[in-house]
């Protein structure tokens, strides 16, 4: 079972203790469908193709909580349970991880590993993925040196696809979430989600409170 399943588990099990058991059980059997849309990404040459399996099981059970009745700003609420429960650092070492990119912006390290990286992003390695292009100007990322728009985005394409497209969004909220974890500010003026023709992430440093 992939790890990340158990933080559904618990925002599910506390949201409906009487029909866990079913929702779970009709969660994984959308999923079992929908994962096929998105089998080439566990092996993709893109590495963002990577976040489309818990982005798939995100789906399922939004799929599962629609046709049981649920309004938008229930299946809102109980995503974000979920992805703040996902996201937040356990314990002290995976929050020195979650900070350290932003502590190493704009070194000899970080350039090198950005270039490396935009090469395996910007590439198309399926139509159903993502294609992004990691920004280094300066001027343009608010003196980070570091920045990325989304030209492409899988996650979209998968909801849309199953014409639950009016639901991406709310996983677009996950953005502001963790570059605050990280110790930076999400400045973006759009998303594909939404309407606009890329998702567009820049940066500001925030100072680090060591908690």
């Amino acid at each position: 079972m992939p790890s990340y399943k158990k933080y559904f588990f618990h925002a599910l099990q506390y949201n409906f203790p009487s029909e866990f058991s079913k929702i779970i059980t009709e969660t994984d059997n959308h999923y079992s469908i929908i994962s096929n849309d998105i089998s080439f990404a566990s092996d993709s040459g893109n590495p963002l193709d990577k976040r489309l399996d818990v982005s798939s099981y995100f789906l399922a059970m939004i799929k599962t909580l629609d046709e049981k009745g649920e309004n938008y700003e229930t299946i809102r609420k109980i995503c974000l349970e979920v992805v703040t429960d996902f996201v937040r650092p356990k314990n002290k070492f995976q929050q020195f991880l979650k900070r350290l990119p932003a502590k190493l912006a704009n070194t000899w390290l970080a350039n090198k590993v950005i270039k490396i990286l935009h090469n395996r992003v910007s590439q198309n390695a399926h139509p159903d993925g993502f294609v992004a292009n990691i920004i280094t100007d300066i001027e343009k990322t608010y003196g980070l040196g570091y920045g990325f728009d989304i030209i492409e985005c899988g996650i979209h394409k998968l909801f849309k696809k199953h014409n639950y497209g009016k639901y991406t969004p709310i996983l677009c909220e996950v953005d502001f979430m963790t570059s605050n974890m990280a110790g930076l500010q999400l400045k973006r003026t759009g998303t594909i989600a939404n309407g606009a023709k890329i998702c567009d992430f820049r940066f500001k440093k925030e100072i680090l409170k060591e908690q």
